[in-house]
């Protein structure tokens, strides 16, 4: 049987041996809560609550701001103590409500539901919604969004992205171990809202353990099936899971439901579960604390605005000075300067390495070998496309389809030369979707 998968790809040493056999512990903040008002795609929340306000576990306290947008709680009980400008891990200052903590946790009272089937759409949608769930892959979508398309009598599949291609990351991993109830109920309560829809549990075959769990949880489900993937980074980027489960392509154009698909991954699917069954809203997720300069590599469930230095603290600490600090993943997360930073909704893995590969690296010509081309999963030309967008050829950069760059990075990881392909590219693409939206 020939394997689910794509064109082009890599296989990176995936680093997950460190923290996957590990149970997922959690972590009760220490310090302040720093809440960013951008936390996802889109308008950023705004607060509704002042400083010396006393707020309450799961108390909301910055309402979403028009469509695209996402409201947010507090993840402890304590004092508003102001609300600033705080730094976040891409290094810019946002906008932030700081909630000192009083180690009581007191908490709101949620709004359970017996059964999601007694809801309405409409009221499943509104749940999810209002618990301020998003894309907690990394791009923040509001996923309330997502589960509105204009007509959702044409979304065939919903698909769970629990293929976790990222080297080092295994939070989706342990979700699936630990709670894979809460996966399998969060994605029938999706299908509830697409009557023509099958469900897919779409996981890499370096899971076989998941793989097993999820098929005899699902065996009785006619609407959802458990499909093995094969294990090649990006395997769990959008456009390549959608092929690899379904055989359907999308463009950079497109949105999964041009080609009838609604696409999220396990931590958000979970959130789901929480928000319609339990009626709590998005206040924790699984962070990855991970790489060969941290103590004792783990798992964390973490509650929304925990600073960074309390989880490596709680990870044992750094058993050798970090000469490189990753928030993310090392093939699409980015370089952080200080962990004085909180978590956020998108906040996937801290990962601390002790050797920088690749600012020792030196750049070279490049030496036409086409190795870029073979590997880049979205059928473009890498190294055409970094030099026109080094010399800020916008007109061939287009017409070379650069926008269809996922910017995953296979390319500079295969490139004998060197080459920042990537990063050069994005900065274009970057360019060109900032003149995108001011049209």
């Amino acid at each position: 049987m020939a394997k689910l998968t794509f064109v082009g790809g890599i296989h990176p040493f995936d680093g997950k041996d460190m923290s996957k056999d590990k149970p997922i512990k959690e972590v009760l903040p220490k310090g302040d809560l720093v809440y960013p008002l951008s936390q996802h795609i889109g308008a950023p929340a705004t607060p509704i609550v002042a400083k010396g306000d006393h707020v309450l576990t799961g108390q909301k306290i910055a309402e979403a701001t028009g469509f695209v947008s996402a409201p947010i709680y507090a993840t402890v009980s304590g004092t508003v103590k102001a609300i600033e400008p705080r730094r976040v891990v891409t290094g810019d200052n946002v906008m932030s409500i700081v909630v000192e903590n009083d180690g009581r946790y007191s908490e709101v009272a949620y709004s359970p539901v017996d059964s999601y089937e007694k809801l309405t759409k409409e009221q499943i949608i509104g749940r999810v919604k209002e618990a301020g769930v998003v894309g907690m892959g990394g791009a923040g979508f509001p996923t309330f969004i997502k589960l509105s398309p204009k007509e959702p009598e044409k979304i065939e599949y919903v698909i769970v992205n629990c293929a976790e291609c990222e080297p080092y990351l295994t939070s989706d991993y342990r979700r699936m171990l630990e709670e894979p109830e809460k996966l399998v109920q969060g994605l029938k309560i999706m299908l509830h809202l697409f009557d023509n829809a099958r469900g897919i549990l779409a996981v890499e075959d370096n899971k076989p353990d998941c793989i097993e769990l999820l098929k005899k949880l699902t065996k009785d489900e006619g609407r959802i099936s458990v499909k093995a993937l094969k294990t090649k980074y990006p395997q769990g980027a959008e456009r390549q899971i959608i092929f690899a489960s379904t055989g359907r392509s999308i463009n950079s154009s497109m949105l999964p439901a041009d080609a009838g698909c609604v696409v999220d991954n396990v931590d958000t699917v979970v959130a789901v579960y929480h928000a319609v069954m339990l009626g709590k809203p998005l206040m924790n997720r699984i962070v990855t604390v991970t790489g060969d300069a941290i103590a004792d590599p783990r798992n964390f469930i973490v509650r929304i605005g925990t600073n960074y230095h309390e989880l490596v603290e709680e990870a044992g600490g750094f058993k050798e000075k970090p000469v490189k600090i990753i928030s993310g993943g090392p093939m699409m997360g980015f370089g952080i300067f200080d962990l004085d930073v909180p978590t956020t909704k998108t906040a996937s893995a801290l990962l601390c390495l002790t050797q920088d590969d690749v600012s020792r690296m030196e750049p070279s010509a490049c030496i036409n070998c086409g190795k870029c081309v073979e590997a880049c999963p979205g059928r473009i030309v890498p190294r055409r496309l970094a030099d026109y967008a080094e010399h800020y050829n916008e007109e061939a950069f287009l017409a070379e389809n650069g926008m269809e760059c996922c910017e995953c990075g296979c390319c500079s990881y295969v490139c004998p030369a060197k080459r920042p392909l990537t990063q050069t590219i994005k900065s274009m693409r970057k360019m060109q979707l900032a003149k995108r939206k001011k049209k």
